[in-house]
């Protein structure tokens, strides 16, 4: 039995956050209130029939949707045949339902964080664009309106990271005076805010190339269409640009997910308010890059089935990304103190695990069990990252500062806010029974079964690593005693609209890993992949998803035995306090210098801007000292100055020349008008004689010219 669902619901689901945001400056208009709760609601109304859709697929039916109002896919480009449409799986209506989900929450969290900021009919404005340009990328059904999303989402993080654009010291990220290399390592928001924009780019221009190569030989965009006929993969890989075109494409994924090398952003974009982090890393920005490789993943893998082999090199290249990215993410995350920039290392490392999921499925035999391994680590980790960053926004309001080793002894204080943020932490250790656990091991089990053993190994020692991190978090920020920062502050709980939201994703990240086994979520979501990829390739002979809950227990208790011991060293030197950290440190030798080399994020960010940052600025401060104030400036100048000279010259032309013949005109003409004027004496007697004479004269000429007279 298919359930029938009108295809408006569909555009619904895209349109109602574009509205929003076109609506708050009218909003503004009427007030305050009016203006922030109708941004709220257009994103209820969005999440409402985002939800309305994902009652069938919960229900087990299939979707069958009738054309109602807009078509399902409606004529667009009509010149190049480029129509543009909505996708109805149940794979990308599960997606959907987290992206709006999860924002709603964060919406009615922002009416509590942000009611004193100023600016808000600009972060109203931009918070519901950005969600509509999330919610186009998972829905369009085709790599041109995914790119349109793709930057749409791009302007609005520029934005929102640099909404305090005024760069009061307090909204800055990093440490003012800290260095690496020589280079500075706190940052303005405007500045990260262009940092982001900037390095985003780099990947969006790979991206738009890999895009049209692959339009050159397809001659369409759209999914579907590409995955009908494998003729243009052929062509390009007897072209041997199938495997470039593939990581060009990916390129864009690196940029917006924040993956090697193009990670350097997302820890800066801290600068950004709590809800604006908790959005981009939880909803929107980030999982842009895995929603792109969930849809072009599997068009590479099923147009080279027959030889499989000539594809592997990119489904191996994305795997190695994500596992490299988790783990060199996840150490940075074990070091340094503020609190939100933590969290930030996490989700680069947490998205890759997602990004091995994806690149693992194609190189197995069962690419349904990678892809939904990554969309259930999405689900997962999108909940509980934004609780921590939620929870955290908390911190940092209740207590003054954004470091965590300012905080302390939180736990008797912040009792509900303690217990949130200890699940969401549990949960992004990945320690049973919440959903990090099943999702963690979901992308771990894929890696195990399909062979990879290096990439299993990178993804099981990162938890190890990520579990330490969290608890150390837990341990700074809620126990041991308060620090002498907090002398003077009287940290308390948030109004309901502030703990509700969070409270609500810490309670969904227990649910679901409590009811993971009895409802078969991973299973659930392994059959909308399967029904996804038979909708896509109906001739790839792909099987059903095995029925019965799928627990790998080999894979899973390795990976376990790493998260434990990362456990209990964040335990004995952070929660128990039984080891001083400045002990294991030290101030010299190889802990100490190692602790440094993480610190200052691997030096990446320092060679970054040593390498392309400092040239580039050095270049346009010699082009402007050289060229422009030495040079264009003195020209102009010069320019300026010959010019006037010029005019002088031509103003005395005029004043000793041009004005003196025009007045010695003026007078010779002046004299024979007098002269003339005597001829006119009113005597009659005289006119007749000189008409007399006129004639003689007249009648003389004549004679001698006719030669009467010879």
């Amino acid at each position: 039995m298919a359930a029938q669902i009108p295809s408006i619901y569909l555009w619904l689901v895209v349109i109602f956050p574009f509205v929003g945001a076109l609506l708050t400056p009218a909003f503004s208009r009427i007030g305050g209130k009016a203006r922030d709760y109708a941004a709220v609601g257009f994103t209820a109304l969005s999440a409402l029939f985002a939800f309305l859709l994902l009652v069938p697929v919960l229900e087990g039916q299939k979707i069958s949707v009738y054309n109602s109002v807009i078509p399902t896919s409606v004529p667009w480009i009509s010149e190049l045949g480029i129509r543009m449409g909505v996708l109805y799986d149940p794979f990308t209506i599960i997606i959907v339902n987290v992206v709006t989900s999860i924002a709603l929450l964060i919406m009615v969290y922002s009416l509590d964080y942000m009611k004193n900021e100023h600016g808000l009919t600009r972060y109203w404005f931009f918070m519901n664009f950005f969600l509509g340009n999330m919610l186009l990328i998972v829905l369009s059904d085709n790599l041109l309106a995914l790119f349109i999303g793709w930057e749409g989402v791009g302007l609005c993080s520029y934005a929102l990271i640099g909404f305090h654009y005024r760069d009061e010291a307090e909204n800055w990220v990093g440490t003012p005076g800290q260095k690496a290399l020589g280079e500075e390592q706190a940052y303005s928001p405007s500045h990260a805010g262009m940092k982001a924009f900037v390095m985003t780019r780099i990947g969006d221009m790979a991206m738009l190339i890999g895009l049209f190569l692959v339009f050159i030989y397809a001659h369409t965009f759209s999914f579907q269409a590409l995955a009908s006929s494998s003729a243009w993969a052929t062509a390009m890989s007897n072209a041997g640009l199938l495997v470039p075109a593939a990581l060009l494409l990916f390129g864009g994924a690196i940029g917006k997910s924040a993956q090697f090398p193009l990670q350097e952003w997302l820890p800066d974009a801290m600068s950004g308010p709590a809800p604006v982090s908790a959005l981009i890393h939880a909803a929107t920005m980030v999982n842009a890059g895995v929603v792109l490789v969930a849809r072009i993943g599997p068009i590479f893998y099923f147009a080279m089935q027959t030889d499989p082999a000539l594809v592997q090199p990119f489904f191996t290249t994305v795997a190695w990304i994500g596992a490299m990215t988790a783990f060199l993410m996840a150490t940075q995350g074990m070091v340094g103190f503020e609190l939100k920039k933590i969290l930030a290392y996490s989700t680069a490392s947490q998205i890759g695990y997602m990004m091995l999921a994806l690149g693992v499925a194609g190189l197995s035999t069962n690419f349904a069990q990678g892809l939904s391994a990554g969309v259930f680590q999405l689900m997962s980790h999108a909940i509980f990252k934004a609780c921590l960053f939620m929870a955290a926004g908390v911190l940092i309001h209740a207590t003054g500062t954004k470091y965590a080793n300012e905080m302390g002894g939180l736990r008797d204080k912040m009792k509900l806010t303690f217990i949130v943020f200890l699940i969401a932490a549990a949960s992004l250790s990945g320690i049973p029974p919440f959903s990090g656990f099943w999702s963690k091991d979901s992308v771990l089990a894929s890696a195990w079964s399909a062979g990879q053993w290096p990439l299993f190994a990178v993804g099981a020692i990162t938890a190890g690593i990520t579990a330490f991190y969290s608890f150390r978090l837990v341990g700074l920020v809620f126990f041991g005693k308060a620090s002498d920062h907090m002398e003077g502050h009287h940290p308390h709980e948030t109004g309901p609209l502030g703990w509700i939201p969070y409270a609500i994703l810490g309670g969904m990240t227990v649910v679901i890993g409590v009811l993971a086994y009895p409802l078969n979520i991973y299973g659930a979501l392994e059959s909308a992949a399967t029904t996804y990829l038979q909708g896509l390739f109906p001739a790839a002979g792909i099987q059903p998803a095995p029925v019965g809950f799928t627990f790998d227990a080999e894979s899973a208790a390795i990976a376990l035995a790493f998260v434990l011991v990362g456990l209990g060293a964040a335990y004995v030197i952070y929660l128990a306090r039984r080891v001083e950290p400045s002990r294991i440190v030290g101030q010299t030798g190889v802990m100490h210098g190692l602790y440094r080399f993480l610190e200052n994020r691997w030096y990446i960010n320092a060679v970054y801007y040593r390498v392309f940052v400092d040239p580039l600025l050095a270049v346009s401060g010699w082009l402007l000292d050289a060229f422009e104030l030495n040079g264009l400036e003195r020209v102009n100048a010069g320019t300026a100055a010959l010019w006037v000279y010029i005019s002088r010259g031509g103003n005395w032309v005029d004043g000793s020349v041009v004005d003196r013949i025009a007045k010695a005109f003026a007078v010779d003409g002046e004299s024979l008008s007098r002269a003339v004027r005597r001829v006119q004496t009113g005597v009659v007697e005289r006119y007749a004689l000189v008409f007399a004479a006129g004639l003689a004269v007249i009648l003389l000429l004549y004679i001698f010219a006719s030669g009467v007279v010879a």
